[in-house]
């Protein structure tokens, strides 16, 4: 898959392309649906399947000083559009002046000069052009003085209710992270990069990789069982997230991300892991000292490699370990 990253760096028209538009935020299970149709028309068709999607969030610059948390970052969008089979991602720089740009403008400039867009698949809900006014019904009008196809596709519901990447978003924030997944099409992951911690856990005889996220959404405090992408390679652990409460001044409690992976040893400072949410085990718990903290680690490791190991522990059958937390509590290494 080829990487653009900014119009000006499209410096040769494509030759021909099916292209659809948008934030993408989440790449949940409504963007795999409009995204995979592109691909298909584009293989049918000899074209090339094109993504093209905007970084900043749009929002951020239309209404500065508001706060948009994206469920994942531009990076982490574009690695999970690559899974689904794009020959080419766009990510256009947004700002002012191309919010400022007219209808008529951004569908002849961009998408029928640029992209040499020949069909487009965009949502019912899709605006575009200054102030946001030109419609999908524009789109279609302008579209055919280009000879430009427009597919209008429906949102995707579940249970009644549209998917988007706001619900979502509320989702993984309370914590519920199986019906997250149902709403992404695939487990509720992060990205994030490893970083050196202070080895506390390596001290404590489980050896964690500390993750900077990237900028993305994160679940609430606590112990999850993990899948860990690493280079292609899928590993499995716990993942932890939570705040040191032992060890460490309230001044100097911050909020930590830490993964430790069964049966690796590699030190991969610098490198991306991708996180993919399991199942959470139990909550965050304060342990009066090592000894105790060291158990529960112990305990979580075996409920994590548990449920791994048993085939029946799916997210739609929720697993018993022994000795939870109690109702309400997180767990935190």
């Amino acid at each position: 898959m080829r990487i653009i990253r900014g119009l000006k760096d499209l410096k040769t028209p494509l030759k021909g392309s099916v292209l659809t538009i948008g934030v993408f935020d989440g790449v949940h299970i409504g963007h795999r649906k409009v995204i995979k149709d592109v691909v298909r028309r584009a293989k049918e068709l000899h074209l090339t399947s094109c993504v093209l999607t905007f970084d900043p969030h749009p929002l951020k610059v239309l209404r500065p000083g508001s706060r948009v948390p994206s469920l994942i970052s531009l990076d982490h969008r574009m690695k999970l559009i690559e899974e689904l089979g794009v020959d080419i991602i766009v990510a256009a720089n947004f700002s002012r002046p191309f919010a400022k740009l007219s209808a008529g403008s951004f569908v002849k400039d961009i998408l029928v000069s640029k992209l040499r867009a020949k069909e487009i698949y965009i949502s019912e809900g899709f605006y575009f052009g200054k102030g946001g006014t030109a419609t999908a019904g524009t789109l279609e009008k302008i579209g055919k003085l280009f000879g430009l196809y427009t597919h209008v596709v429906q949102p995707v519901k579940i249970a009644g209710r549209i998917v988007s990447s706001s619900v979502i978003r509320k989702f993984i924030v309370n914590g519920d992270i199986d019906t997250a997944a149902k709403f992404l099409g695939r487990p509720a992951s992060i990205l994030g990069t490893v970083v050196k911690g202070i080895s506390l856990a390596r001290e404590l005889g489980y050896p964690t990789a500390n993750i900077n996220p990237h900028h993305e959404v994160i679940p609430p405090s606590g112990v999850y069982a993990v899948n860990v992408l690493f280079k292609g390679r899928k590993l499995k652990g716990v993942l932890n997230i939570g705040v040191r409460t032992i060890f460490f001044s309230p001044r100097d409690r911050e909020p930590n991300i830490e993964v430790h992976i069964f049966n690796f040893h590699k030190r991969i400072y610098g490198e991306d892991l991708e996180i993919m949410f399991v199942k959470k085990l139990r909550g965050e718990i304060r342990f009066k000292n090592r000894n105790e903290l060291i158990r529960r680690i112990r305990q979580d490791v075996r409920d994590a490699r548990y449920l791994f190991c048993n085939s029946s522990a799916t997210s739609s059958n929720p697993l018993v370990i022994a000795n939870p937390a109690k109702r309400g509590e997180a767990v935190s290494f």
